[in-house]
């Protein structure tokens, strides 16, 4: 007995032991084989998600790298174009590997006082050169400190502020407000259908603007929601189709 329940390879080997704790010691091996069953789904999972988005990161970078090797066939190479694609493929590298670092290591965090406006600063600054190419203003407002992880914080803001430019009309407004507790990006541009909504935190969800205008990958809104999770954050998304778009990120810490 002690041999056929050492060496076991079928569970109906074990199906001659009836005894109350054979039972119980067939009923464990079933959830660790359930267990180990589950956790082989979740890598395998894993991996096919992972091997999906790099082909679809490898195909968005395609688009930047197109546009720079037709400017320099055409001797239209300009160094803020330049500046604009290039930062494009830095975003999306960005992304991808935030994304692989935040599933292998999530508890990658260093909590520390931070003053939001610098953080909104250098978010700012950092698609300096994508605003002017569309002759964006933007305004900051108020300011706050929050104790979190300011290069996670960064991230998610980051990917807030992008779509914010992206889906923002020629020659108008972002406008950011931080208050106690809230930092809210609001923009005028095409907005979010309502149907949209609801989905835009799903892995690998563009929506109809993503269709559209072919400019989303479906991983910068889910991987904003993971990260402020993890820093104790909420975020909510309100829009109107042709008048805008506001996403408030809110600390669920007291002041």
């Amino acid at each position: 007995k002690m041999l056929a329940l050492a060496h076991f390879v079928y569970d109906s080997e074990l199906e001659d032991f009836t005894s109350p704790s054979d039972l119980a010691y067939r009923t464990a091996i079933a959830k660790l084989r359930h267990a180990a069953n589950r956790k082989e789904l979740d890598a395998t999972s894993q991996k096919h998600n992972l091997e999906s988005l790099i082909k679809m990161w490898a195909h968005q970078m395609k688009v930047p790298l197109s546009a720079i090797s037709l400017m320099a066939q055409t001797n239209q190479l300009t160094p803020e174009e330049t500046k604009r694609q290039v930062l494009r493929l830095e975003n999306y590298l960005d992304t991808l590997l935030n994304y692989v670092k935040f599933n292998q290591h999530q508890d990658d965090f260093r909590f520390e006082k931070v003053s939001a406006r610098k953080v909104v600063a250098e978010v700012v600054k950092k698609y300096r050169t994508a605003c002017l190419a569309k002759n964006l203003s933007v305004t900051i407002t108020g300011d706050t400190t929050f104790k979190t992880d300011r290069k996670w914080l960064s991230f998610a803001l980051s990917q807030i502020f992008d779509n914010a430019v992206k889906y923002s009309h020629n020659n108008a407004q972002i406008r950011i407000t931080i208050t106690e507790t809230q930092v809210t990006v609001s923009d005028d541009g095409i907005g979010i259908l309502e149907e949209d909504l609801p989905r835009l935190f799903d892995e690998g969800f563009t929506g109809f603007n993503g269709h559209e205008h072919q400019k989303a990958t479906g991983l910068g809104l889910y991987m904003t929601k993971q990260v402020l999770d993890k820093l104790d954050f909420s975020i909510k998304v309100t829009s109107r189709i042709a008048k805008g778009t506001d996403v408030t990120i809110s600390s669920k810490q007291r002041p």
